[in-house]
């Protein structure tokens, strides 16, 4: 670009100019300036091409920022992932824990109910038993006190008038003497216990 530069300016100075014959010293300023411009213009596109690359290492730069934070993002992404995995492994763990817990208990409370149950049961049929038998005795008891009862009214229905007494004969002597004679006494007998 700077030669075109150049080039336009040089042509747009000598059209202006009258033609003369140029000597050396009138050529030399303008020459320098050639230069100078022509410095300027390469300066310039230095610039550009400095932007330019400048701008591209921005842009490397921002792209390798940009795909770096994609990678943090992905991890991080990654390990909240993962410690929600453990957490919800965890929760599930205590669930089922409390799940067996739960049962355990249940299992518990049912054979608690369960053996009371049966100790109730056997507890009242003992009762009934201790009663049924109680009103066994007591009606056996009733029946030989009714049948004694009994036998005591026959007897007093069916008793015999007393026989008259005879008057009292006179003893002998020998009847004196054997009754004078202690008889032994013999041991009163014991009555059987009743059961």
């Amino acid at each position: 670009m700077a030669t075109k530069t150049t080039a336009k300016t040089t042509a747009k100075t000598a059209a202006k100019a009258p033609i003369k014959t140029v000597t050396r010293t009138a050529a030399k300023p303008a020459a320098k300036s050639k230069t100078l411009m022509a410095k300027i213009g390469d300066a310039v596109d230095a610039a550009k091409v400095k932007a330019k690359k400048m701008g591209a290492s921005i842009a490397k730069r921002a792209e390798g920022a940009a795909a770096e934070a994609k990678r943090d993002v992905r991890k991080a992404a990654t390990v909240v992932e993962k410690k929600a995995r453990t957490v919800k492994t965890q929760v599930q763990r205590k669930v089922h824990e409390v799940e067996v817990d739960a049962k355990k208990a249940l299992g518990k409370a049912e054979r608690t109910v369960k053996s009371k149950a049966r100790a109730a049961k056997a507890d009242g049929e003992k009762v009934l038993g201790k009663a049924e038998r109680a009103v066994k005795r007591q009606v056996k008891a009733a029946a030989t006190g009714a049948k004694k009862a009994a036998v005591k009214v026959e007897q007093a229905m069916s008793a015999k008038p007393a026989a008259a007494k005879k008057p009292a004969a006179r003893k002998t002597a020998a009847a004196r003497k054997t009754a004078a004679v202690p008889a032994k006494k013999a041991a009163p007998a014991r009555k059987a216990v009743a059961k």
